[in-house]
Order: structure tokens, then C-alpha cells, then sequence
């Protein structure tokens, strides 16, 4: 079971998460978001997979950044559409002689209750990872969980990240849902706003907490 922590924005709170070595760290590029990410990346582990985060964004901006920055996922959190998200598939690909640097693309989709799962199927063959966060006011970082159980309705084989307002207060529900068979291609959790100090600033101690208690246990469960 893989960690992305997201929402990352300060240099010194980057290098001390960066320690503790999730497997994804979010970097938000969006105007309109208190976490948007300004400034410079200092240098992680190799094991930590860069994820730059956009919403609706021109694609030759994304490209740019991928660039700048040295992504290796990109988390598309807007309504991207399928000839988008095969342009950016395109341009990456040609960009990158070694197939090992490929750029992972993870599509997100809000979940309530009757989501129609239809809606996954045109990308179902030109994204990597499928991100499944809770329906709200903000794109993404609105602090409360969906009802994981509208996820017995997935019809994919396609792995994917569950998100959505999980912190240390649900790490007793994680657990058991990792274990149930809804859970067979969860491939990662996806944390946030409720591991925070403040927008942007996430608490050491706390994701440390919930990686040992999580994923740690998830892995010596299997």
C-alpha cells in the first residue's frame, strides 16, 4: 500500500516529510487554492514520486512544469477532458527518451452518492491511476471522507488512490476497509488537509502516526 501526502508548499515541512518517505508527494499549482505551491522543490529521495497537481490547466503549462520541476506524476483535478488528457500523454511521451522517467497520469473524480461509474470508462486505457475524493465546495482538501461503500460498485481493474478527508481519526476504518475485497485495487491512500498545522503545512508527527499505522500494518497484513 503506497502514501501520497499532498498539498505540500513550505521547503522546510517538504524536507521533513520528504524523511519520512511517501511514496508521492503533491505539489498544488493552482491560483486558486491556499496551498498553491510557489518556489523551489528541494531535493527528495529517489523513492519520493514529485506529483505536480492541476485543474483545468493549459496543457504547455503542465508540460513546463513537468520540466522545471522534474514531476513524475501528474494529478489532473479539473474536467479534463479524454483528447486532454491524450495530448499530455502524447507530449510527455515524446519528451522522454527512457520509458522508465514516464510520467504517471492519475484523473480524479469526485465521489457522492450515485456516481456513475460510466464516467471512468473513456479513460480507462490512457491514465494511470484513477483518484477518488470526496464531492465538495473546494477541489479537493475539503476535510471530510464519501462513503467508502459506494465503491463496491467499481467496475474497474484500474488501480486507484482513495482520498477525501482521511486523517488519524478514520485510521481505525482504513485498516478494515483495506482488508475487504472492495478494497482489491486500492493502490494508495491519499492524505491532506487533516494531517495540517495550517494550509500547506502538514504535521510530522501525525503522518508519521498514520504511515505506521496504515500502511505498515497493511503490509504485514498481506
Amino acid at each position: 500500500m503506497k502514501l501520497k501526502v499532498c498539498g505540500m508548499k513550505y521547503i522546510d515541512n517538504i524536507q521533513k516529510i520528504g524523511v519520512l518517505q511517501p511514496d508521492y508527494l503533491g505539489f498544488i499549482f493552482y491560483e486558486k487554492s491556499k496551498r498553491n505551491f510557489e518556489g523551489v522543490i528541494p531535493e527528495l529521495t529517489t523513492s519520493v514520486k514529485k506529483t505536480g497537481v492541476f485543474v483545468d490547466e493549459y496543457v504547455d503549462i503542465v508540460t513546463s512544469l513537468i520540466s522545471e520541476y522534474s514531476l513524475e506524476a501528474v494529478q489532473l483535478h479539473g474536467n479534463e477532458s479524454v483528447d486532454y488528457v491524450k495530448k499530455l500523454r502524447a507530449i510527455c511521451q515524446s519528451e522522454r527518451n527512457d520509458k522508465s522517467q514516464e510520467i504517471e497520469i492519475i484523473k480524479v473524480f469526485s465521489i457522492e452518492e450515485g456516481f456513475d461509474f460510466d464516467e471512468l470508462k473513456p479513460f480507462e486505457n490512457i491514465v494511470d491511476y484513477f483518484l477518488f475524493d470526496t464531492k465538495g465546495k473546494e477541489r479537493g482538501g475539503n476535510g471530510t471522507t464519501f462513503d467508502w461503500k459506494i465503491l463496491e460498485k467499481y467496475p474497474s481493474t484500474k488501480p486507484f488512490f482513495l482520498s477525501g478527508g482521511i486523517g488519524l481519526e478514520e485510521k481505525e476504518e482504513v485498516l478494515p476497509f483495506l482488508q475487504k475485497p472492495v478494497s482489491k485495487y486500492c493502490y494508495a491512500i491519499d492524505v491532506n488537509s487533516k494531517f495540517e498545522i495550517e494550509a500547506g503545512l502538514k504535521s510530522v508527527e501525525k503522518i508519521k502516526e498514520f504511515k505506521k499505522y496504515v500502511i505498515t500494518r497493511k503490509e504485514t497484513t498481506k
